[in-house]
């Protein structure tokens, strides 16, 4: 038994091996040919590569863990809220990545809608999350308390709803969304004429009456 979970072991790392070195000639000639510009879609092999790559070196353990985090509306509702304000900008709230930032990124953000995302297992998404994907855009989020783990459990669930996620929905993500520096110092303005301060300067008549 010990010689068969050796031979798996050796297997496991001669494939992983092939895959690294097969990845890394595909970037070659990418880069070769060109360049090292972000723009670019990643080729079929380089993608096939990838997600070989990724998947061979995800602890098995890690793919078999089972979601502890009972789902329902307040549990969606609270990821929904962190996952608008930590994972749009990357992921957009409908969860298919066409933000400024998301299709910048090489490789591109993933459309999370689709199975290459949805039929991986809530172990596989709980792991990404965590510990992030090394030569892209996926941060490692998770800090291993007990408070977080749960956070990126509901996250889990919360992915598993992009596809029927509804308009209204997106719509009150919006509202949760980071704002830039000009939407923050035209909220001040607004509140400071709303108390009876100046006219924001937008609105101001400068004219001569």
């Amino acid at each position: 038994m010990v010689v068969s979970r050796c031979k798996k072991v050796l297997v496991g790392v001669a494939l992983a091996l092939s895959a690294g070195v097969a990845l890394a000639i595909v970037m070659l000639i990418q880069l070769v040919n060109h360049g090292i510009s972000a723009r670019d879609q990643p080729t079929g092999l380089e993608a096939f590569a990838a997600r070989t790559v990724r998947g061979l070196a995800m602890p098995g353990d890690a793919r078999r863990l089972k979601n502890p985090v009972r789902t329902d509306a307040s549990t969606l509702a609270e990821a929904r809220s962190h996952f608008a304000d930590h994972c749009a900008l990357c992921h957009g709230n409908d969860g298919r990545g066409k933000t400024a930032v998301g299709e910048n990124l090489y490789p591109k953000a993933p459309d999370m809608t689709l199975s290459q995302t949805q039929e991986l297992t809530d172990g596989e998404l709980f792991y990404i999350i965590t510990n992030g994907i090394r030569l892209t855009g996926m941060p490692a989020w998770g800090t291993r308390t007990e408070e977080d783990d749960r956070g990126t459990w509901q996250l889990v669930h919360f992915i598993r709803t992009l596809p029927t996620q509804t308009p209204a929905q997106l719509e009150e993500m919006k509202a949760m969304n980071p704002k830039s520096r000009a939407e923050f110092e035209q909220e001040e303005k607004a509140r400071r004429w709303l108390e009876g301060g100046q006219m924001p300067d937008a609105d101001v008549d400068h004219t001569n009456h």
